[in-house]
């Protein structure tokens, strides 16, 4: 792997609700199982537990959800030598977060509480929005920020104000039935905040929808990464032949891991030949 380049992977992993030590065992085999090294995995939105609403059982499923969660992912990514993201329900005394978290190979850990709640669900009524501007990661020479969501449809909030960052990543819970929007949501952010962006869907089905084959990676002018087949790897070329290719078509599962690699020369090149961020508004949040 060269030293200006980093390859990600996302995991759109099939969440058990509520069952915290399950959904952890199966990463845990999952990343023990990788077909390839990645330097970064993300995980699915809350993805040892899925969604929660049930206010009875919230508060000790929310203790051990977030200590169990961070544990697993600082020795994953202590032991695999990569940075685990993701999110996860944290917090006690009647305030629940949905707590996003960045955890890299020393141990240091970063969190982003979501701050755009889906008023159409429970989701706003039984969490509390996040307070923080998202924050940047820098790791392996790369800038990271992470969203969550539904923050995705605000497009102020996930702006790369001074190009700030490289790569966007966005853990998701996010039903086929508004998948032509998150899709959509997600090549726009790329391309206006010219990044490569990670959207780490999670498959399977809840009382919500189903998620199958819902997690993409796209680069920083929107062309879609991944998903591909792990054996195969991205044409920065973009040609007709390549974006073709149907993941269904060739044996790929909806829990597979997508994987995708990008250099600081794709990044320089696209921020020099169309330096939009010059002429972006000055604002404050």
């Amino acid at each position: 792997m060269k030293a200006d380049s980093i390859t990600v992977a996302a995991l759109p992993l099939d969440i058990k609700w509520a069952q915290i030590d399950e959904n952890l065992a199966k990463v845990d085999m999952r990343l023990h199982t990788m077909p390839q090294k990645a330097d970064v995995v993300v995980l699915p939105e809350l993805c040892s537990t899925g969604f929660i609403q049930d206010m009875s059982m919230i508060e000790d499923i929310a203790r051990e959800s977030e200590s169990k969660t961070i544990a697993a992912a600082k020795r994953w990514s202590k032991e695999l030598d990569m940075a685990i993201a993701g999110t996860c329900l944290a917090g006690r005394d009647g305030k629940y977060f949905n707590r996003g978290f960045f955890i890299t190979p020393d141990g240091t850990a970063t969190f982003y509480d979501k701050r755009h709640l889906f008023s159409l669900s429970p989701e706003a009524a039984v969490y509390s929005p996040g307070d923080a501007y998202p924050p940047v990661i820098r790791f392996r020479g790369f800038n990271f920020s992470m969203v969550i969501c539904y923050d995705l449809r605000f497009p102020v909030w996930c702006r790369n104000k001074g190009e700030r960052y490289d790569i966007l990543l966005v853990p998701a819970n996010w039903a086929q039935a508004r998948g032509y929007a998150w899709r959509h949501l997600l090549i726009a952010r790329a391309i206006e905040n010219q990044a490569m962006v990670v959207g780490c869907n999670r498959s399977g089905s809840d009382d919500y929808g189903c998620y199958d084959y819902q997690a993409f990676i796209f680069d920083s002018k929107g062309y879609e990464m991944a998903p591909v087949p792990a054996v195969r790897s991205y044409s920065p070329t973009h040609s007709d032949s390549a974006k073709s290719d149907n993941p269904i078509e060739k044996g790929f599962k909806p829990d597979d891991f997508i994987f995708a690699t990008y250099t600081q020369a794709e990044i320089a090149k696209v921020r020099s030949y169309l330096p939009v961020g010059k002429d972006a508004d000055d604002f404050n949040l």
